[in-house]
């Protein structure tokens, strides 16, 4: 009897430390998320952007493939993080997000957790850990396995005020008493380390914890770079001098919208730097922009290095995007609050297992797929509450259909609605009763309104029909019906 139940409890040992297996019997592949805040399209030098110093997030681009055309729903307020985030833990859209996220706030419906993404990966064997900035109303202990450094939408201490001399600046010919590199400014460096190294450093002590264990991992690692205070050591900052810093081609001094929109002045994003946006500022926040993202790219290829070296790396599928992207000048906003694709649209890389090296897609998607897209991957079924979808086979190459024909949708707040779809976008302004139609194909930085020209009134008015049947699918309440097309 004593030999059986030894037996027996020696076969239990085995059986709970054996790694999960899919239904083909293989090992589940560990999954590594990288996710940046504030990260625009065009911020990577291997995808195009000749100027930015970018080698680790380079070598994800020649070693996998990304999608051109990923986007943010956008935001129900101004910190448009909070939405975003709070998408791709629910998996659910914008407008039921927000109510989820409500509740939260008010620790009820606490129980949706359980159909949240770390859990449904954790029970199907996942070993889940989280670090970094959160932002999202429910406590992260409800939705990973291991929680560290949890950090808030942005350092406490900038809003000090003796750290308000981040705003409103610089002026030229005018002393800039900030200086992005001085630790004392606090911001990223409060608590003596910047917070992207503390994330790397995190991120590897839990690499070695799982070089001993058998579960498959799920990393979701935060980083709160490239937000402002956009801070970083000195030497990044000596890589960009202004006078290699170009303007971006849709520069404006102001935008003639940004109050209708929901973009004042007084809005924090736009207060970073004066009015009306000169070269002299746009360069220099472009400048700061550009190397805390080169920091960051130097902490992310130090855990590339680590997952090498643990050698799980050929099992590990990495993901790499940002909660939605940021103006810094563009139509003259500095912040994320617009429907323009240098705020809406993200980076977004894949490499893992049968992920093609060095290929593009240009099919139209959402960064919260990434969610689904995992789910699939660690062959868990996917709930019918998730209103995201994967594009797995998109990326390995078994599928062309696009996954959402009917079109992208894009709100904020009660300001702005929009779509995009077959390479134009139309934007609806419902406070001034003001369309937009551009030509996204030939007018990719969206400068040039066709909404008045007579060659485009069907097209206009076919894409306003599209909008107000994507809102009925999003459950989105705000009434256009008093918009004129003019048309």
């Amino acid at each position: 009897m004593i030999r059986f139940i030894y037996i027996f409890l020696c076969a239990l040992l085995v059986s709970c430390n054996k790694s999960p297996v899919n239904d083909s019997g293989e090992d589940l592949p560990n999954i590594l998320f990288f996710f940046a805040d504030d990260f625009a399209f065009d911020a990577i030098h291997a995808l195009g952007n000749d100027i930015i110093e970018t080698p680790n997030l380079d070598r994800m681009v020649l070693n996998g493939t990304r999608f051109n055309q990923a986007f943010n729903m956008g935001g129900w307020n101004g910190a448009v993080c909070v939405a975003s985030r709070s998408m791709i833990i629910t998996g659910k859209n914008i407008w039921d997000a927000k109510s989820i996220s409500d509740q939260w706030s008010k620790k009820e419906n606490l129980e949706a957790a359980q159909q949240s993404w770390g859990k449904l990966l954790e029970q199907k064997g996942y070993h889940t850990y989280m670090t970094g900035k959160w932002h999202v109303s429910i406590n992260p202990n409800e939705v990973f396995q291991t929680v560290r450094n949890v950090r808030p939408g942005m350092p406490r201490d900038f809003f000090k005020k003796e750290n308000r001399k981040g705003y409103d600046r610089p002026k030229e010919g005018q002393a800039d008493l900030w200086r992005a590199s001085d630790t004392l400014n606090g911001g990223f460096w409060e608590g003596g380390k910047h917070w992207s190294e503390v994330i790397k450093d995190d991120a590897l002590d839990f690499l070695k914890q799982a070089d001993s264990g058998e579960a498959p991992f799920f990393m979701y690692l935060a980083f709160n770079a490239p937000h402002d205070p956009r801070q970083s050591p000195q030497s990044f900052l000596d890589r960009y001098p202004l006078n290699t810093i170009p303007l971006p081609e849709n520069w404006l001094p102001e935008y003639p919208f940004k109050d209708a929109i929901g973009n004042p002045k007084t809005l924090r994003d736009e207060a970073l730097a004066p009015f009306p946006r000169t070269p002299y500022a746009i360069k220099t926040h472009i400048k700061e922009y550009y190397a805390i993202i080169s920091h960051l790219d130097e902490q992310i290829g130090k855990i590339l290095d680590s997952l090498e070296a643990s050698g799980k790396a050929d099992n590990t599928y990495i993901f790499f995007t940002s909660d939605h992207g940021l103006s810094v000048g563009k139509h003259g906003l500095l912040g994320k609050q617009s429907m323009f694709d240098h705020s809406i649209r993200v980076p977004l890389i894949i490499t893992g297992p049968a992920i093609p090296r060095g290929k593009r897609i240009d099919h139209e998607i959402y960064l919260q797929d990434i969610m689904a897209t995992t789910l699939e991957l660690g062959d868990v079924s996917t709930p019918d509450s998730i209103d995201f979808k994967s594009f797995l086979n998109l990326a390995k190459g078994k599928d062309k259909k696009p996954l959402y024909p009917e079109g992208i949708y894009g709100a904020y707040m009660n300001y702005q609605r929009m779509i995009r779809k077959d390479n134009f976008k139309l934007l609806v302004y419902p406070k001034i009763n003001k369309v937009l139609l551009f030509d996204l194909k030939n007018d990719p930085h969206e400068m040039n309104d066709l909404s008045n020209n007579p060659e485009y009134f069907e097209r206009t008015k076919s894409m306003f029909r599209d909008l107000i049947n994507l809102q009925i699918k999003m459950k989105d309440t705000l009434n256009l019906s008093h918009i004129s097309l003019k048309i």
